[in-house]
């Protein structure tokens, strides 16, 4: 017989309905589940009748002790309620109230208030770090791209726009930090448009993902409330900028923008290469179009989307494209497939620039959906495979294209992908409500299947090493092949021997995409395990990332314990690392992903068509 989850005490206890039954309930089951028929003569009524009664008169006769003295016939009545009332014993006696018992699963479900207090601390110490990071921004580095923690400086490697201010605007916004929204829109305000008419060249991606979207973002959400920051002072900054940068489209004879914009020539150029990456070209779109939303003015729509409608003709492998494309002939260049630098977030930004034109999804922009869901096909079918000797799923590349060699390599970057599956799966719903209402297709199940498989790839990429945090690159053992190189040095890992870890690709730049896919997979599925995932990562960053004087360090090894440091802190450690974090440790309707759509940066835009709804 097994154990019953309560004692027999407790027998009468209705664990169902988490109520307890009444006494008649009780006494009468009692009666009809007795084996023995009760049968009684008058005469022991009588008796029973008789001892009962006298029971009941010394119960309620019998006197106490304080009553009898004088003092107490003269007490007030506080005195007398405290001291000489005494509860006559009960008859019948409760069970006690217990708890259902659940399990760790159905605790986090029922969102306990153990649990809430929990992730409300993290959130805490997420911010805490959000503040030390900037602390040491504005001690040492204040007005240029990115600090050097470490010599306690600043270096301007973006074109020198501030980008970690602006960057770090809606983080700070996002988590209430109204001084440091104070701070960094009085300098936007006293010194970007004077540095977008003097500096020099700028990458037009990484202009328009960083410094625009940030822009672009923080104009939303001052909308919103936020009394620290002048929404028309962004827009028209927003602006600004956005016509210099319109320079990379007008400059080139095809649809295909070039790479770089001299600001204060007014000129763009290619590349030495005299190409663009692919991602960079397809990752504009977000931003353009929303300036066009809130400006008025169709131009930036226009130039942005053209680029992917040209690239819709162009000719495709199962959906995959090269990272590499001619500004000069418009036309795909070389045939190395990867999901990691330069392609990634082509692959990203079809669905999100679907998902944001909510009124333009079943017609005009129906191609873009198109497009992504046979690249997810192409990847699945191309680029998926499985470790030895544990299993893990990874997506490796295609160097040489279609007919070349298949390479176990993966970039961090390649971490993005989980989470951009699950979007374009439930569109940004839960996973529950999208199988509730029958709106998962055949691809969308293989897709969060995918994603969940991912994820846990990106995330024993941290767990395998010895420091706790990932490598920027990490390659896995496949049948058939071996790949030569060290492990991880976590020796515990399970999969220690399913990652190789190459002497020239162990350092960590504090990168994102992985806290990025634990957030939209927590959000998406509801399943806890993602977010103590985040936590453990969170944890390594703070054990071996932190710099006592202000700020965070990118490591040089991640295998090695103490790890060399690089002195550098890049803009989306502020941007993006923390941000997603704290929003995986928080509400899930703080910036819902129904409503709105977080640009490859993070910076989150709102879905146009539901702005008035938000």
């Amino acid at each position: 017989m097994s154990k019953l989850p309560y004692s027999t005490k407790d027998v009468h206890y209705d664990n169902d309905k988490f109520r307890h039954r009444s006494h008649f309930k009780v006494l009468s089951q009692s009666l009809t589940n007795s084996s023995t028929r009760i049968s009684c003569s008058l005469g022991k009524f009588l008796m029973l009748l008789l001892i009962s009664g006298v029971a009941c008169l010394f119960l309620m006769n019998k006197s106490s002790p304080a009553l009898e003295t004088n003092s107490v016939q003269n007490a007030t009545f506080t005195e007398f309620t405290e001291v000489a009332y005494q509860r006559p014993p009960r008859l019948w006696r409760r069970p006690p109230r217990l708890p259902p018992r659940l399990t760790p699963d159905e605790m986090h479900k029922k969102g306990s208030s153990l649990d809430d207090s929990k992730w409300v601390s993290r959130q805490q110490k997420v911010k805490e770090a959000f503040n030390h990071a900037w602390s040491g921004y504005k001690s040492f580095a204040m007005g240029f791209d990115e600090l050097m923690p470490l010599s306690k400086r600043g270096t301007d490697g973006l074109g020198g726009l501030g980008a970690t201010i602006i960057d770090a605007l809606d983080t700070a916004m996002i988590m209430g930090e109204n001084d440091i929204v104070k701070e960094a829109s009085s300098w936007i305000e006293k010194n970007l448009v004077s540095r977008i008419n003097e500096r020099g060249q700028v990458n037009l991606f990484e202009t328009t993902i960083r410094v625009l979207g940030g822009l672009l973002s923080a104009y939303h959400l001052s909308i919103g409330g936020n009394n620290s920051t002048n929404p028309e002072m962004l827009l028209e900054i927003s602006k600004v900028l956005g016509d210099r940068l319109l320079l990379a489209f007008s400059s080139s004879s095809t649809p295909i923008p070039f790479s770089d914009v001299y600001l204060r020539d007014k000129v763009a150029r290619t590349a030495p290469d005299r190409l663009s990456s692919t991602s960079e070209v397809s990752t504009l779109q977000l931003e353009f179009n929303y300036l066009s939303e809130i400006s008025g003015d169709p131009k930036y729509y226009s130039q942005g989307m053209k680029v992917l409608e040209h690239m819709r003709s162009l000719p495709k492998v199962e959906g995959l494209v090269p990272i590499y494309i001619s500004p000069q002939s418009g036309q795909f260049s070389g045939e190395n497939i990867r999901l990691g630098s330069r392609g990634d977030s082509y692959y990203e930004y079809l669905i999100k620039i679907w998902i944001q034109q909510k009124n333009r999804r079943d017609t005009d922009l129906k191609y873009l959906y198109e497009m992504y869901t046979e690249a997810m096909r192409g990847v699945r079918h191309r680029l998926v495979r499985k470790s030895i000797p544990k299993g893990l799923v990874f997506v490796g590349e295609l160097p040489y294209g279609s007919q070349g060699d298949f390479s176990p390599k993966m970039d961090h970057l390649v971490c993005f992908l989980p989470g951009t599956l699950a979007l374009g799966a439930t569109k940004g719903m839960t996973k529950k409500k999208a199988i509730e209402s029958n709106l998962l297709s055949n691809d969308d199940i293989e897709n969060l299947k995918l994603a969940e498989d991912l994820a846990k790839t990106c995330f024993e990429m941290y767990e395998v090493t010895s420091t706790g945090l990932a490598p920027e690159i990490a390659y896995f053992q496949i049948k058939g092949e071996n790949e030569n190189g060290p492990h991880g040095g976590n020796t515990s890992s399970e999969y220690l021997n399913d990652i190789v870890i190459k002497h020239l690709d162990r350092h960590n730049l504090l990168r994102p995409e992985t806290v990025e896919s634990l957030m939209y997979l927590h959000r998406i599925t509801e399943n806890p395990k993602y977010r103590e995932w985040g936590w453990q990562i969170f944890e390594a960053f703070e054990k071996y990332t932190k710099v006592e004087s202000g700020g965070y360090t990118s490591l040089d090894d991640v295998t090695s314990v103490p790890p060399p440091k690089r002195d550098k802190m890049e803009t989306f450690f502020l941007g993006e690392t923390l941000k997603y974090l704290y929003l995986l440790f928080g509400e899930n309707d703080v910036l819902p992903l129904d409503k709105y759509v977080f640009n490859t940066e993070a910076h989150p835009l709102p879905i146009i068509g539901l702005v008035d709804e938000i």
